[in-house]
């Protein structure tokens, strides 16, 4: 405990150390040389951060104040860095996601390629969000994981517009910038209000202050602000508009981060906050924050859901899949339970790897055929059968198919939500919607299945053809880095429902995680706290296998009726085609029209969003 605690520091300066040296020497170096120090230090970090989450234990946690600044008198002015088994685990899957997008970007651009070299520039922004993510999945104080959450934020904005000299990316990385920055300047101000009453900025010591005083205005105004801002990077509806923009536009392993831990540190965010701040007395009663995570999510989870099986854009139908399992994320963490929280964390790894896989394989579609346009590819990669089964098995992953780490975080979910039966229902029918869009494309581009499809265009939809190829020119063979890192990514989601001492750790971890007064005692150096009480069994379930495979089986059956379904005749068939015309008339086109592309209605949706969450902290708690 006493080298992971003088290590912890480590886990940040190393990739900002490494994106230092990229951004400097990478003009000077060959671009075969540049890939591979920027590998190098990626896999070094994993290390880094692997030793320091086995040496700390699942159930441990790890303090370090930074230059010795140690409370004094109860006191504290110094940085903390506080990891416990959820952070650095977080910790971990976010050194994976950059190792594999490092890996999968290896000779992949084109302008910098043809130049000789990238010129280091996107490694060393890919190494900066890792050292902003790590830092906020470790810090311990509000103000710098505030700093952390701007550092991440900055650099997603400078790799979703990395082609620079196209306007599309712009335009996607101006959405997410003007948001993301919104969202700052939003927690920045619920720090600042949080520093006005209590004088403290370290977590543990915010949340004593807090106890102190009854809650009152001020606190639950600095919860909503702060909640808010986490919502906007968890991409949670109404603040989840600058997500499918983002996605768009990215380049592919830019993709495979944004969806695959951006989202889910806002989600952290929020909990770790809530946790360790406004979680006792005086600050934010339990059913509020339930009741709005619940309400929310399933809000969310439904948007997603029905917006990703609209969606023949290949890359915008993966994102609205991840605003869709954000919501379900969110209903999961809202629990506020051990088991919850281990469920969640255990489905975001598992979708983390299934969701990068998916991304990385639309991006050899776009390599091939300089398209995602799910219509337009009918049939056109037929000469990729092994493409296309992984396309097909990351579908059934999202359904939450037993033994793929997704279905076990589901299958806990589920347990934990036993007494809340319209959840399961929502369990099964999102990930069921979700991966059934995936499996629609996959049977349609990679085996040219069903009847033509109908082409209609409105103006709230984009197509996804006629795209900028992100590779030296379509049609080129593939780099076999591409497909192995897409496998690696969904044999990983595969080994999170087939290890069982990982999910003990999970279990352990989670529970730690909700131990408030445990993670105040740590950090603060008081007497240790009454240790918190058992960790939740967390395994398959025969409910949850059910559960599992009656989401894949109704993804199967709704991609089949998408294929096939405008061919069937008779009056059942007629009328189930009339239905589905008329919701898509309606509440698909409305809820279409909301994401315009203009900056300004994002806004708008923020500040109606923040306005909700302000009357909910403030009047219901």
């Amino acid at each position: 405990m006493r080298n992971a605690s003088v290590l912890l520091p480590l886990a940040v300066a190393c990739p900002l150390l490494a994106a230092t040296v990229l951004a400097v020497l990478g003009r000077l170096l060959p671009r075969t040389a540049t890939d591979v120090l920027a590998t190098a230090c990626a896999a070094a970090q994993l290390g880094l951060v692997g030793w320091l989450a086995w040496a700390s234990g699942s159930g441990g946690r790890t303090v370090t104040w930074l230059g010795g600044w140690t409370p004094v008198h109860g006191r504290s002015v110094g940085i903390v860095l506080a990891a416990d088994g959820l952070g650095l685990g977080l910790a971990v899957l976010v050194a994976a996601l950059v190792l594999a997008a490092l890996g999968y970007s290896w000779r992949y651009f084109d302008e910098p390629e043809r130049a000789g070299g990238h010129g280091g520039g996107f490694p060393a922004l890919v190494l900066l969000f890792e050292a902003g993510a790590t830092g906020f999945a470790l810090t311990g104080d509000l103000f710098n994981a505030f700093v952390f959450f701007e550092l991440m934020g900055v650099a997603g904005y400078a790799l979703t517009g990395y082609r620079v000299e196209e306007p599309r990316p712009l335009q996607g990385a101006l959405a997410f910038a003007v948001t993301g920055s919104l969202a700052g300047y939003l927690a920045l101000l619920g720090v600042a209000l949080l520093y006005a009453r209590t004088g403290e900025l370290a977590f543990a010591r915010i949340g004593q202050e807090l106890a102190r005083h009854p809650a009152d205005t001020l606190v639950a105004v600095a919860g909503a602000l702060v909640a808010c801002a986490m919502l906007v990077k968890a991409a949670a509806v109404p603040f989840h508009f600058w997500l499918p923009d983002a996605h768009a536009e990215a380049p592919t392993p830019v993709c495979v981060l944004l969806s695959g831990v951006m989202v889910e540190l806002g989600l952290y965010g929020l909990l770790r906050v809530y946790t360790d701040v406004f979680s006792g007395p005086g600050g934010i009663p339990p059913y509020v924050l339930r009741g709005t995570l619940l309400a929310t999510g399933a809000v969310t989870a439904l948007t997603g859901a029905l917006l990703c099986w609209q969606q023949r854009h290949l890359k915008r139908l993966l994102a609205f899949s991840t605003v869709g399992h954000m919501g379900l994320f969110l209903c999961g963490a809202g629990l506020l339970s051990p088991e919850g929280t281990a469920g969640t964390a255990l489905y975001v790894a598992g979708h983390a790897g299934a969701k990068g896989a998916l991304f990385c394989l639309t991006g050899i579609l776009l390599d091939r055929h300089s398209s995602v346009d799910e219509h337009g590819l009918r049939g056109r990669a037929k000469d990729m059968p092994v493409v296309g089964a992984l396309f097909a098995a990351g579908g059934l992953a999202l359904a939450g198919l037993p033994p793929f780490g997704t279905g076990l975080g589901k299958s806990v979910v589920e347990h934990a939500a036993e007494e809340r039966p319209w959840l399961l229902v929502l369990f099964v029918l999102v990930p069921a919607v979700t991966a059934g869009a995936v499996l629609r494309a996959a049977a349609r581009v990679f085996a040219g299945a069903g009847t033509r499809p109908h082409q209609r265009h409105s103006g709230a939809e984009t197509t996804g053809a006629g795209e900028e190829p992100e590779v030296s020119g379509p049609r080129r063979v593939v780099p076999p880095t591409m497909p192995a890192v897409a496998a690696l990514l969904l044999a990983a989601c595969l080994a999170v429902g087939l290890l069982p001492p990982l999910w003990r750790r999970a279990a352990v971890a989670a529970t730690a995680f909700t131990d408030r007064a445990g993670y105040t005692a740590v950090v603060t150096g008081a007497a240790p706290a009454v240790p918190p009480g058992p960790a939740p069994d967390v395994s398959w379930t025969t409910t949850g296998v059910a559960l599992g495979l009656l989401s894949a089986a109704l993804a199967a059956a709704l991609a089949a009726g998408a294929l096939w379904g405008p061919a069937l005749s008779g009056r059942l068939a007629h009328g189930v085609r009339r239905c589905a015309d008329a919701v898509d008339r309606t509440l698909v086109l409305a809820v279409r029209r909301q994401h315009s592309g203009h900056v300004g209605d994002y806004v708008a949706w923020l500040i109606a969003g923040l306005t909700a969450l302000t009357a909910v902290f403030t009047l219901w708690g």
